[in-house]
This record gives C-alpha cells, structure tokens and sequence, in this order.
C-alpha cells in the first residue's frame, strides 16, 4: 500500500470495529519523507510523502479500509533524561545540546535526547541532572529553519521534482 497523507490520528479518530494492525517505527524514521517497511501483520508499506517538513507522530493513522487501519507506533529507545531545576537551566540545556545539531525532545517537564554516552559524559561534567531511561521520544523540537528559495515559485527544486517523478 502506498500512503501519501496521514488520514488522521487515533486521538480523535473514530475507528469502530476495524482491525487495528501497527506501523513500529524508530524515532529518526518519524521525520522520513519516503521509506518502505512492514507492519506487524507483515503488510508492506510505502511512504511518499510529497510536503517537505512532514512528521508521523504517534497514533497517526496511514491507511484506512472497510476492515483494517494501519496506524504509528514510535518504538521506546534509550535516552539522555535532562531534568533542568530552573528555566535558565532548560535554556542553557537547550542551547548546548541545539548547538551541537542534536535532535531534542521536551516531554513531562524533561528534555530527552538519544542516548550516546560521551554527551551524556559532557552533561554531567558540566553539572546538569541527567538520568538515562529508556521511552518513546515523542516531541521533538523544530529549531531548524525549512528549506526556502526566494520568488514567486513557493516550493524547493527538490518537491518540484519529487513531485514530477512520483506522479502516477
């Protein structure tokens, strides 16, 4: 099956009775435009995703039929647990970790960043309370800029030739 949208997320979805069969993605899939992977009924799956910028986010839901859904999981991974004591702190935090092109997740009042130990070594060095834990790294931050051109053209040369290419 080819999905091009997410059709909607199971938060405010009405499924009914249909087969709900999962989508299990890592969270660096998540932010991928064109992937091909399996469900866990072992349906292939294809994403194109023509929108640059586009994110699947938990529960989304990819395909739809009179029986089934085919619906996201973001699978749990170890994680940097950042637990900042003061709004500076979150700030600083923030910055370092942003400054080093690391993607960075708030959740609960903590900031989470996939685990590698020589930064955990630098977090702790400098004097943040840091944990590693192992969960779902669900909200990213989007602190980069969106590719851009100037002109009356409004997309990238990149989408316009996804676009000419995937049309069917």
């Amino acid at each position: 099956m080819i999905c091009k949208t997410v059709l909607g997320n199971l938060e405010s979805y009405p499924i009914g009775n249909k087969t709900k069969d999962v989508l299990n993605l890592q969270w660096f899939e998540a932010t991928k435009r064109i992937m091909r992977k399996r469900t866990e009924a072992n349906q292939e799956v294809v994403i194109k995703f023509l929108k640059e910028g586009s994110r699947l986010k938990e529960g989304d839901i990819l395909f739809e039929d009179d029986a089934q859904i085919v619906v996201v999981n973001i699978l749990p991974c170890d994680a940097i647990q950042v637990t900042p004591r003061s709004i500076y702190e979150m700030g600083t935090v923030c910055y370092e970790i942003g400054n080093k092109h690391l993607p960075l997740f708030i959740q609960d009042n903590h900031v989470l960043i996939p685990y590698e130990k020589p930064l955990e070594r630098l977090l702790v060095a400098t004097g943040y309370q840091v944990t590693k834990t192992h969960c779902k790294l669900l909200n990213m931050l989007k602190a980069n800029v969106e590719p851009h051109q100037h002109g009356s053209a409004g997309s990238s040369l990149f989408s316009k030739i996804l676009e000419l290419t995937t049309k069917e």
